[in-house]
């Protein structure tokens, strides 16, 4: 029985190594620039260089989204005076619903609707929410698939520090 216990350990480690996680090839790299125009306005990743940039996708049909939602508002009104900001990138097809949802929320970070997902496709993404982050430089640091608590501790300490 012994035995087997060990020869799963071993298994889960060799196969564990295989998995690339939350880790894409291009963290490490330059983050890739992007505009986007939605009905309200027009985004750059460019237009935040020189700030630490969290730059999630979302939906507002998208329940772990809007889990995520109060802490990375909370995060965002902490960190923001110290150069730290949210870009979201929705891709909600329905305009009304998005705007309705903003409102709702009071959503006080930086979103654009970008239904045709065109910047999600340069970044890889697969699900909802994903987030990236990108240091002062525009070097991608981390990416994080699901949602998190962007008010914890490790996190908060995270993004300050980049």
């Amino acid at each position: 029985m012994k035995r087997l216990y060990l020869l799963a350990a071993a298994l889960i480690l060799v196969t564990a190594g295989c998995y690339t996680g939350s880790r894409p090839q291009h963290v490490g790299s330059a983050a890739k620039e992007f505009t986007v125009r939605d009905s309200d306005h027009q985004v750059s990743l460019n237009q935040f260089r020189g700030q630490v940039v969290v730059l999630n996708f979302w939906a507002t049909w998208c329940p772990p989204c809007t889990q995520e939602l109060p802490s990375m508002m909370d995060m965002q009104n902490q960190l923001r005076s110290r150069g730290v900001v949210v870009l979201g990138v929705s891709i909600d097809v329905d305009d009304d619903a998005y705007h309705r949802f903003l409102k709702q929320r009071s959503v006080n970070f930086v979103t654009v609707r970008d239904p045709e997902q065109k910047v999600a496709g340069m970044y890889g993404t697969s699900g909802w929410p994903e987030s990236y982050i990108i240091d002062r430089q525009g070097v991608l640091r981390r990416k994080v698939v699901g949602p998190i608590n962007w008010g914890s501790p490790e996190v908060m300490q995270f993004l300050t520090k980049l």
